[in-house]
């Protein structure tokens, strides 16, 4: 269970949105901020942060299609598609106007919502993600860089190779998922059990672990759509956010490709912020959104 600044439960509910059903939590009074969380992550990801974003922000928390609660669809797993879902979800809230804080695949979903719904998302903040079309496809190959750099993605050609993931995973959901979660942070205790039962109880649901992969399957059109939406700027005020041990400043020089107004920062932590510095994200976010609103 998640908790607002007061120490009441979030609100939860579902939504029928883009063709699928979206399980989502809301809590918090003033400007919207939409939280995308990643793979192999819930919206579970963000129970730190939200209670320091309710004070001043309705914040709306979904579990992303296929995963989390929400619906596990056949198809739908491009991020231009995953981002509709997400400005269908805020129209159905009746939040017209919205920040996008994205982490992970989050933030690529988020980067396309922000392009594909302008005139709605007033900012977007993006952490610790690899644009497929502008650099996520570099880190796949076996190189001394690759491996030196603790970058190299091994598990994207994995996933991408239908059936096999699928026949090696099942009843090895909460290995896999451990080890990806640990083995990124700088803080792997960070990873409570609360939060590793929690992403396992999704993931080891039926279609879990094909939506998930459904997802990284999805990275050559992601890359084209990406490239495309790259050809007009964003125009609104972007947040890169980086752990010095992951993905760092890659994430700020990757979005000074697609918008305009782009500002850093990198933290002394992993790949999963949230988690393993929500106080000191809190600290950056917050100043960022207040300047927005």
């Amino acid at each position: 269970m998640m908790f607002d600044h007061d120490g009441a439960p979030v609100r939860t509910g579902r939504a029928t949105v883009n063709g699928t059903s979206l399980h989502y939590r809301t809590a918090g009074s003033g400007p919207a901020v939409v939280l995308l969380h990643g793979v192999p992550k819930t919206g579970y990801h963000w129970r730190h942060l939200l209670p320091k974003l309710t004070p001043h922000h309705t914040v709306v928390v979904p579990d992303l299609r296929g995963l989390g609660d929400s619906a596990r669809p056949a198809d739908g797993y491009d991020s231009a598609t995953m981002g509709d879902d997400v400005a269908e979800l805020m129209a159905h809230l009746g939040h017209r106007s919205y920040t996008a804080v994205g982490e992970d695949w989050g933030a690529v979903i988020g980067y396309q919502l922000a392009a594909r719904h302008r005139d709605h998302v007033d900012a977007l903040v993006f952490a610790e993600a690899l644009m497929p079309g502008f650099g996520f496809e570099e880190h796949v190959a076996l190189t001394p860089e690759n491996v030196a750099s603790g970058l190299h993605l091994w598990h994207l050609g994995f996933y991408f190779q239908p059936d096999v993931p699928e026949a090696l995973i099942a009843g090895h959901e909460r290995e896999l998922i451990t080890y990806m979660i640990k083995f990124e942070r700088a803080r792997p205790d960070s990873a409570g059990p609360d939060a590793v039962d929690e992403y396992v109880r999704c993931y080891s649901t039926p279609g879990g672990i094909r939506a998930m992969l459904s997802i990284y399957r999805a990275i050559l059109v992601d890359a084209e759509q990406n490239r495309q939406a790259a050809e007009r700027k964003l125009d609104i005020p972007v947040l890169a956010l980086g752990g010095s041990a992951f993905i760092g400043d890659r994430n700020e020089s990757q979005m000074r490709l697609l918008a305009h107004d782009v500002v850093g920062h990198v933290f002394d932590a992993g790949h999963d912020l949230a988690e393993e510095v929500p106080d000191e994200v809190a600290d950056v976010l917050l100043p960022f959104l207040a300047e927005v609103g």
